[in-house]
């Protein structure tokens, strides 16, 4: 699939960077990463990042085991944080469909990726595909990529929850929004 020049970086730093041959010929067919200034991304059956630059995941469900594990494996107080911050990303629509990408779970609108949870040593990321267009009137957002922002939580730093469910109420409506207009 060919990208153009300004869709190419991006659509890399969203691909799974896995090469398809190592040294030894072993690897996995049909994934592929992306170097600087490469001319295209092969992405397994279950990504896909069109034009439109939504990223899709078509094998999105309803309730994924796998999102049940990650959590099943990620207790105490963050694994708690991701926990409801993940329940509120599901409870959006009965529309929101899941799955476990990058070893995080992802929250879609039906195959469109609106919003994930990450737990990390310290920090739970709360984090918006689409977040650099999100209005964010609490100044919760981080991060300086493209596209993507996230919001960073602990047990340590107090939070306003509101504005919280608020911008995930918004990235929910914004990917409704793109789906809709296409």
């Amino acid at each position: 699939m060919l990208y153009p020049t300004e869709l190419r970086g991006r659509a890399a730093d969203m691909v799974r960077r896995t090469p398809v041959r190592d040294s030894s010929g072993e690897g996995k067919a049909g994934e592929e990463w992306c170097e600087p200034g490469a001319e295209h991304v092969t992405m397994s059956a279950h990504h896909q990042v069109t034009m439109d630059q939504l990223f899709r995941f078509p094998s999105a469900v309803r309730r994924d085991p796998a999102v049940e594990r990650w959590m099943r494996d990620h207790d105490g107080p963050l694994g708690a944080i991701a926990q409801h911050w993940f329940d509120v990303l599901r409870g959006c629509g009965d529309d929101v469909r899941e799955l476990l990408h990058d070893g995080h779970p992802t929250a879609c609108v039906g195959e469109a990726a609106f919003g994930y949870v990450n737990a990390f040593r310290a920090h739970v990321n709360v984090g918006f595909f689409r977040g650099a267009e999100l209005a964010d009137p609490s100044g919760l957002l981080e991060g300086n990529g493209k596209l993507m922002r996230h919001v960073k939580l602990s047990p340590e730093r107090d939070i306003d929850a509101a504005a919280l469910k608020q911008l995930i109420q918004t990235a929910y409506l914004d990917m409704r929004a793109r789906l809709a207009a296409k």
